[in-house]
């Protein structure tokens, strides 16, 4: 075989990696953006009530008339362990007049007691095992990918949303807007 053909096909292999790997990066960047939402997702979300891992009621309709962030979580979920921190020291920053921090555990009762015996949070948490993924799909998040955080304003509508760990970055321009 030839110098040039050498060249040609090692140039067409680089090419063909290429476009398979920025197609690949597509798909993920796709698949982990939130689409659109359910109509009446919103609704589905506000009508809900969740129960804490102490066992009582949480409505969800209590917690309106403020801007609320919402966090999708699981113990299993070691992005949505290591935002937890993150989350509580937001919360307790926020004090009466800012936003209201939610955590809902998709996971089992007894998991969530343990871990937050063991990881104290000061906001909120509420169990969302029957029907917590189904929600998050209404609300955009088709894969159902954990951690999903949401924020609403003081209306009840979602102004932000992302799939995947939070950064303080994200906090900061979110506190912004709301």
């Amino acid at each position: 075989m030839s110098k040039i053909n050498q060249q040609r096909r090692h140039w067409l292999a680089l090419g063909v990696g290429a476009a398979a790997a920025a197609g690949g990066a597509g798909l993920a960047w796709w698949r982990f953006q939130p689409h659109d939402m359910e109509p009446r997702a919103e609704d589905q979300l506000w009508s809900r009530s969740f129960v804490t891992p102490g066992g009582e009621a949480l409505p969800m309709a209590s917690l309106r008339g403020k801007a609320l962030l919402v966090n999708f979580w699981a113990t299993w979920c070691p992005p949505c362990v290591r935002e937890l921190p993150m989350l509580d020291e937001f919360a307790a920053s926020q004090g009466d007049g800012g936003i209201q921090v939610l955590g809902l555990a998709v996971d089992k009762a007894e998991a969530v007691s343990r871990f937050l015996t063991r990881t104290p949070l000061r906001f909120p948490i509420a169990l969302a095992q029957d029907g917590g993924l189904a929600l998050t799909r209404a609300l955009g998040n088709l894969q159902g990918g954990l951690p999903f955080t949401l924020l609403l304003d003081s209306g009840g509508n979602v102004q932000q949303r992302k799939i995947g760990e939070l950064s303080a970055k994200d906090l900061e321009l979110w506190s912004q807007k709301a």
